[in-house]
């Protein structure tokens, strides 16, 4: 008896060491990317974009790979934490690059490109979008690289490093990668790193496009961070407007851009807490929220994840979507059905001019 409990003492003892292992790994592990970090533009482009010509932005969350239309988030109550395979990583990237190409945008916003992640079988998805889409110089933004996640035990999450990948048909100046507030506390392990990137192109005009490309956070548990991060936003775009630049920011604001989004799909949010309203009382009379919407044939642009794909059931919403200044004429602005094929978020484009 005294030999078992010396052996169920010594697992434990193992145990406890391990665990206190991993947990200082964490903490010592822990980082944020610096703020106001430039970035390089890699494949220059040397047309320059002109005032009063119609051009075209495409925004896509490309959910790192992994989300066909069946495929479940553990961090939605889902099933999966890595995405099927190696070879579905690819195909659904390359995927969803051949459908940008379709629509011959001008400007392309990325979000969720994996370059070293355990989740995405460390798939360089930036070296792969930008082999798929040549005519484009672009820029990239590490929006997390977060330590190595050891939930769920079955399949642990792993290492994230995951970036914005802006693309520019027309030569870029400079580029610049913000750091977002996120949580402080224990809950800075669960809340990543955030940030958005500012894209300069030049005008022939003399004035410049300040084209931002953001993800803002899902998962916090204080609804302040939220707010803080728009509040930074919107005071960075104070700046640029002051300075008579145009601006456009699009991405994944991980806001319910319609207000209420069930009004227009008929699925009700449930429980889901995720998605809040945008607070469209913040903007300055100068910014326009464009949420891309046919009433006559809505098409959402985010579906949740706790389960695959059910037309009809899923909880869908418009997520995705556009900050426009005054000084910018928005001609069109669609939902693009992908019909969640290789993304749990469909693509989102919006045509306009410079005025």
């Amino acid at each position: 008896m005294k030999k078992f409990l010396k052996t169920i003492l010594i697992i434990l003892l193992v145990l406890v060491v391990i665990v206190a292992g991993y947990v200082a790994y964490v903490f010592i592990s822990y980082h944020r990317i610096p703020d106001n970090q430039v970035l390089d533009v890699e494949a220059q482009q040397n047309a320059k974009a002109q005032a009063g010509m119609e051009y075209k932005v495409l925004s896509w969350n490309l959910g790192f790979g992994a989300y066909s239309r069946d495929f479940s988030f553990f961090m939605d109550g889902g099933k999966y934490s890595w995405a099927y395979s190696k070879d579905e990583v690819i195909r659904n990237i390359t995927a969803s690059a051949g459908r940008t190409a379709d629509q011959a945008p001008d400007f392309v916003l990325f979000q969720e490109v994996d370059t070293d992640s355990t989740r995405a079988y460390h798939v360089n998805e930036a070296l792969l979008l930008a082999d798929n889409l040549p005519g484009y110089g672009y820029v990239q933004a590490c929006n997390y690289d977060s330590p190595f996640l050891f939930y769920p035990f079955t399949q642990p999450h792993g290492k994230s490093v995951a970036e914005l990948m802006t693309m520019t048909a027309f030569h870029a100046d400079s580029a610049l990668r913000r750091s977002l507030p996120v949580e402080t506390g224990f809950m800075k392990f669960l809340d990543l790193d955030r940030c958005y990137s500012i894209t300069d192109i030049p005008v022939d005009n003399g004035k410049t496009l300040r084209l931002y490309n953001l993800h803002l956070s899902a998962y916090t548990s204080d609804g302040t961070i939220a707010d803080e991060q728009i509040d930074m936003l919107l005071a960075d775009m104070a700046k640029d407007y002051a300075a008579g630049n145009y601006i456009i920011a699009g991405g994944d604001f991980n806001k319910d851009l319609l207000g209420d989004s069930s009004v227009y799909f008929g699925v009700s949010a449930g429980e889901q807490t995720w998605a809040q309203p945008f607070p469209t009382d913040k903007l300055p009379d100068y910014l326009s929220l464009q949420a891309p919407l046919d009433e006559n044939a809505p098409v959402p642009s985010c579906r949740n994840c706790d389960t695959g794909y059910i037309p009809g059931q899923t909880f869908v919403l418009v997520v995705d979507g556009f900050l426009v200044s005054d000084n910018v004429t928005v001609l069109e602005k669609h939902v693009i059905d992908a019909d969640f094929e290789t993304s749990d978020h469909n693509p989102v484009s919006m045509t306009f001019v410079l005025n």
